[in-house]
Order: structure tokens, then sequence, then C-alpha cells
């Protein structure tokens, strides 16, 4: 039983720390802050929260060890990393960082080019 643990552990361990390295290339690779923004939360999630469940597990099935800094951990990592792409991605879309040439669509322009003449109308 002792093995069957230490299998499926380490495949969640080894599969999160492919899609970390995936996330790795990403953020070396991807053009702008935006698609930046992607690999650094989603992937990178997905890799942590993978490796700390294989953890998780292992300690539960081999050990018998049930970890609750590893379910806090999970939790967090889960509900903070996705949070602050968001923050760092509408703080640069403010700071007027630009978009690839690639992007498809700014589907904020017309948002926020609307808010600002309502200001102005507000102000007046």
């Amino acid at each position: 039983m002792n093995e069957s643990a230490e299998v499926i552990a380490g495949i969640f361990i080894f599969l999160g720390t492919l899609i970390s390295l995936f996330s790795s290339i990403g953020l070396i690779r991807l053009p702008d802050v935006y698609t930046r923004s992607h690999a650094a939360s989603k992937s990178s999630t997905v890799g942590v929260l993978s490796i700390l469940i294989g953890t998780l597990l292992y300690f539960v099935i081999s050990e018998g060890y049930f970890s609750i800094r590893l379910i806090l951990g999970i939790f967090f990592v889960f509900l903070t990393a996705p949070v602050a792409a968001h923050v760092i991605c509408r703080s640069a879309y403010r700071a007027n960082v630009p978009l690839t040439e690639t992007s498809a669509e700014d589907e904020l322009k017309d948002y926020f080019a609307a808010n600002e003449q309502a200001e102005l109308k507000n102000e007046l």
C-alpha cells in the first residue's frame, strides 16, 4: 500500500513540476504583461496545487498524517494567485501599458472611454 501511495503522490508532484516548468517558459516567451499573467497565475497555480495535493496524499495514505498546513497552503494559493494576477493586469491597463500588436481585441477600451466621458460630464 505504501508503494501505491508513493506512485500516486509522485505522479501528482511530477505533473505539478512539469506544469510549473511550462509556466516559467511562458513567462519568458510571452510578449506582454497581459499574456504573461496567464502563465504566472493559471498554470503556476495549477502546478503548485498539484505538488501540494501530491504531498498531502503521500502523508495521508503512507504516514496516516493529515496536515492542516498543506490544506491551508492549497486554499491560500488557490485564492491569492488568480486575484493577484487580476489586480496586476488591471493596474497595468490603467497605467496604459500597451497590448501586444497581435492582440485581437481590446474590450476595456470602450468601457474606460465611456466612463471618462461620464466623469467629465459629472464634473461640469
